[in-house]
């Protein structure tokens, strides 16, 4: 377990390669061809697939530091075509690239750019589909601490949050602004789904900060909790 800062400079141009010269099936065959070494360990899944299966609506709600060691566990939701919002900037490009391939459908807009309208089509998309995916922190941080998107859209469609703790054995950690677990080969990564959450409808702006600290506070801790069962000696958020 190391601070890869080599790597990550590695990997953003080889990205950005593969987005100029078309090169991103090339690139989504090789990464799963690279995390069927990985090991996939999964905890409470049917919590998240009897509410699907019943008819019923959910957010899934993810740390940005954990999108890559999530992205072979992704496609088992490919059915119900989960919207994902993606950031409008160049490496969000790639990623709602790879997303499409895993029969996600990408709604374009960050905290930055696009945002407001990014979220309105999330909610107004959650009134005709099933699922919609959240990264708590993204696009840019800071880490470990959940944007009121993820508030305003369980407020507004009235659809449960469920958070989702990925956690792995041994990874390199990358020198970005989330520190990027990628997992090492022949790793364990274990998915562990929490109860959900409901935000109320009528909630004022004072209780509206309080519920965003409370899910905060209540993910940070669980998904520390679960890095510490599996050797991390320092917190990763």
């Amino acid at each position: 377990m190391y601070i890869a800062g080599e790597t990550d400079y590695m990997i953003k141009h080889l990205s950005r390669f593969a987005l100029k010269y078309g090169l991103i099936p090339f690139a989504y065959y090789l990464c799963r061809l690279y995390f069927s070494l990985v090991r996939i360990r999964t905890i409470n899944e049917d919590i998240i697939f009897n509410h699907l299966e019943g008819g019923k609506k959910a957010i899934v709600a993810i740390w940005h530091q954990r999108i890559m060691l999530i992205l072979s566990y992704a496609g088992r939701f490919g059915g119900y075509k989960p919207s994902v919002m993606i950031s409008q900037s160049r490496d969000g490009e790639i990623i709602a690239r790879v997303a499409n391939r895993l029969n996600f459908r990408p709604v374009r807009g960050s905290s930055s750019r696009g945002g407001k309208g990014g979220l309105s089509i999330m909610i107004t998309d959650l009134a005709q589909h099933p699922l919609a995916a959240h990264v708590l922190d993204g696009p840019s941080g800071p880490r470990g601490v959940i944007k009121p998107g993820l508030i305003v859209m369980a407020r507004s469609s009235g659809v449960p949050i469920f958070p989702v703790y990925i956690s792995v054995d041994r990874a390199w950690v990358l020198n970005s602004w989330d520190r990027t677990l990628i997992p090492k080969p022949f790793s364990t990564i274990t998915v562990r789904w929490d109860d959900p959450i409901v935000v109320p409808e009528d909630i004022d702006e004072e209780t509206f900060e309080s519920t965003r600290k409370q899910i905060e506070q209540h993910m940070k801790e669980n998904q520390n909790k679960d890095d510490a069962e599996k050797g991390w000696r320092y917190p990763l958020l």
